[in-house]
């Protein structure tokens, strides 16, 4: 019988980072194998890759490639699978399958924290979390399910918009996941910087959030802290903009009965078109902006560990 150990394999980088214990962020690839059209989504990869060191911490793209989990691609892996078009998009449940079939995959929120707790990655950079649909309060992403319970930073542009935003914070809420808003008040909306909705608390530096999680997990709560960060201002969209063209889109997914993993690309893909680019730009913008919070959030949760070495 095959454990996870067995079919994990980590990168060089990686293995040193570990090793001589530098911050280092999680970097999910769904983004690569569905959430952006070629070549963008290589170019993203990389990009995000190069945000995160510039900040000085070191990144760890999540993949699978022929069965094999992945911490931290190499350059010419990331290349193989961005460009693999049989990926599976794989969440938890989806790891013995990927596995067995000695399949590629890119893996989502929930599957890249699912493979963190693994390896103890303490931060994690995407774009925006799953969460409840507007077409149906019965699908539910697996992403909530994985922030309830896996303790670690996650740092998001808020859920992806064209979900219903109110039910997922109020899952949120259940869950005891609390929501972060970084130098804001608002939870933001993933494409636009406001949402209307409030946020659990509002922190303005890297220090404060890290400070903040280490309470958190002391007082005995074992969920993720979601840090929401908004994306920059002259890439967002004006809610009154995108939202008709978000009814428009959820609309014809239903006409069209799209559902289940299909559904998500779909409504992306359809907003990219009538946009003319304009959510893929903001979508590229706000994934490099979350890529450079979670590494200086990593650098700060080293930086108190060093602190609290010297002092003990």
């Amino acid at each position: 019988m095959l454990h996870l150990e067995d079919v994990l394999v980590k990168s060089s980088e990686v293995k040193r980072a570990m090793r001589i214990s530098l911050p280092m962020v999680a970097l999910e690839s769904t983004v690569l194998t569905h959430g952006l059209p070629r070549p963008q989504n290589l170019q993203l990869a990389h990009d995000m890759e190069r945000a995160v060191r510039e900040q000085g911490a070191t990144p760890a793209t999540i993949g699978f490639l022929d069965g094999y989990l992945h911490i931290g691609l190499t350059e010419g892996e990331l290349d193989r699978l961005a460009n693999e078009r049989e990926a599976y998009k794989v969440g938890p449940r989806d790891f013995a399958t990927v596995i067995t079939e000695e399949a590629c995959g890119g893996t989502t929120v929930a599957g890249t924290m699912f493979a963190c707790k693994q390896i103890n990655i303490r931060v994690f950079a995407t774009g925006g979390i799953g969460g409840v649909h507007r077409e149906s309060g019965f699908d539910i992403s697996a992403d909530l399910q994985a922030l309830a319970t896996i303790p670690m930073i996650v740092v998001c542009a808020g859920a992806k918009a064209i979900l219903d935003l109110p039910a997922t914070l109020e899952y949120l809420e259940t869950m005891s996941v609390p929501v972060i808003g970084y130098g804001t008040d608002e939870f933001p909306a993933f494409y636009s910087r406001d949402s209307g909705l409030e946020v659990s608390l509002r922190l303005n530096t890297p220090a404060e959030i890290v400070e903040f999680a280490k309470t958190h997990w002391s007082m005995g709560p074992q969920s993720a802290v979601l840090v929401a960060n908004p994306l920059p201002a002259r890439e967002a969209i004006p809610r009154s903009e995108i939202e008709p063209l978000i009814k428009r889109v959820s609309d014809e997914a239903q006409e069209k009965e799209i559902h289940g993993k299909e559904l998500t690309p779909f409504l992306l893909q359809r907003l990219g078109a009538l946009t003319q680019g304009k959510t893929v730009q903001a979508n590229l913008s706000l994934l490099r902006n979350n890529a450079r919070l979670a590494a200086q959030i990593a650098k700060a949760i080293r930086s108190s560990e060093r602190r609290r070495g010297s002092e003990g």
